[in-house]
């Protein structure tokens, strides 16, 4: 086992590893291919590709915080076939000290997550964002972007 045999365990890993930016804690919580839904939160399109892809993505955002630090509550499971569905509020928040309009930018909502069992172990091969509401600095998505391509913050020392 690696770690990844408890399920409600595996979204608060993966955020862990992000808020960290342990790119390969990140890499080892997703399944190969995950489709993800933050429609809600930023518009466009479901997304679906693989594990690798999604690591790519967050690493063109978010090493361009000063930080980052993601809340759950509970996490709640709920068998779907094969696969484990999990549900949690979430609250996540961002900081890009000094920034014009403000510094924090908060996103609050729900975490719904589907799992894949692969071997002995539990993937995330689903991720949806519902949304409740933002607050602060929505312009600070766009501001990491930038500063993510050009330099990006290094990953703190990894939690246990």
């Amino acid at each position: 086992m690696t770690g990844y045999d408890d399920p409600a365990a595996v979204l608060t890993r993966l955020l862990h590893a992000i808020d960290a930016l342990h790119w390969s804690g990140v890499r080892d919580c997703l399944a190969d291919q995950v489709e993800t839904d933050y429609t809600e939160l930023f518009g466009g399109e479901v997304q679906r590709g693989s594990g690798d892809e999604l690591v790519s993505a967050w690493q063109g955002l978010l090493p361009g915080f000063d930080a980052t630090q993601h809340l759950t509550g509970p996490v709640l499971t709920k068998p779907d076939g094969a696969d484990l569905l999990l549900s949690a509020h979430v609250r996540g928040y961002h900081r890009v000290a000094g920034a014009e309009g403000g510094e924090v930018w908060g996103v609050h909502g729900h975490y719904q997550a589907r799992l894949t069992q692969v071997d002995d172990d539990w993937r995330i091969s689903g991720l949806v964002l519902r949304m409740f509401y933002q607050e602060g600095n929505t312009g600070l998505p766009e501001l990491a972007a930038k500063r993510a391509a050009s330099s990006p913050r290094t990953p703190r020392p990894e939690i246990a």
